[in-house]
């Protein structure tokens, strides 16, 4: 939670940024001051100590406080584990599955519960309104972007994984109001992403964000009402060969979304879902007989 906060400083406003600092320099005690103490503390006002809370994806100055709390007193320690050439197969067994938990109650932890409404609301109202929702990503983040088409299109919505540059730019180009662009980057510097972000900021349409903080996509979610950043942070090198932890996270975002867009859609296009498990099950009986 402190990490992304430091990383996000450069996207905030002059007073925001102040707020911030205030908070790295002891968290302890901005979990616990008053809101009139920390605005004194800071040199703003109480409205830009909550308005710096929004801005870095929480509901307002409690629910970030509680979240706070919950990360400097209660917080599950990260431990990254790196295996080393010597380590026997029991070794390597127990460094890969710690790091994996670990990091996930360390994102249960730190997520912006603010962030995740807003992308909830706007992935159900386009599957409501029959509206396009496209998840972009490359390479690693490909599999993750295909992996969100498959959960999303059982629910009878228009959901797409577009995972080539070029197709990427054209569907980028074809979006429009109330459309849906996902995209996913453990980096969050893939060029092909920054140019649909672009492209999609341009077309009115909304626009998710699944990368690191502080990276330059980031920057782009915090950038208006219909950009949305679901902030994922981990001490995994986005240039590692096989990124592990950052595919596992980013996969528990999309099942997520998921399970509340599904929660909120009609019944009519929850019960597709139940249809195709239905005609998958008579299916796999048939070839058994």
């Amino acid at each position: 939670m402190l990490d992304r906060v430091e990383a996000s400083i450069p996207a905030l406003p002059p007073a925001e940024q102040r707020v911030a600092k205030l908070l790295l320099a002891d968290p302890r005690a901005f979990a616990t001051l008053p809101v009139a103490e920390l605005a004194e503390r800071a040199h703003v006002s109480k409205p830009t100590v909550v308005r710096f809370c929004r801005s870095v994806g929480y509901d307002g100055l409690a629910d970030f406080k509680r979240k706070l709390a919950g990360s400097v007193n209660e917080g599950v320690p990260f431990v990254h584990r790196a295996v080393d050439e010597d380590d026997k197969t029991g070794d390597i067994l127990v460094k890969v599955i710690d790091n994996s938990v670990s990091a996930l109650l360390k994102y249960r932890n730190d997520a912006a519960g603010h962030a995740f409404e807003r992308a909830i609301a706007a992935l159900a109202d386009a599957g409501r309104a029959g509206k396009r929702i496209e998840f972009y990503g490359v390479g690693n983040s490909g599999i993750v972007a295909a992996d969100a088409q498959h959960k999303f299109f059982r629910l009878g919505v228009h959901a797409t994984a577009v995972v080539d540059g070029h197709v990427q730019v054209m569907s980028a180009t074809m979006l429009g109001p109330g459309d849906c662009a996902v995209i996913i980057s453990n980096s969050g510097r893939s060029r092909d992403l920054l140019d649909v972000a672009e492209i999609a900021r341009r077309k009115g349409a909304t626009a998710i964000f699944i990368t690191a903080s502080g990276s330059p996509l980031a920057q782009m979610g915090q950038g208006g009402a219909t950009q949305i950043l679901l902030a994922v942070d981990h001490p995994e090198d986005y240039d590692r060969y096989s990124p592990m932890v950052s595919r596992l996270l980013h996969l528990t975002v999309i099942d997520v979304l998921t399970t509340a867009v599904a929660l909120r859609l009609p019944g009519e296009l929850r019960a597709t879902l139940q249809e195709i498990k239905k005609n998958l099950r008579a299916k796999r009986y048939a070839r058994t007989e």
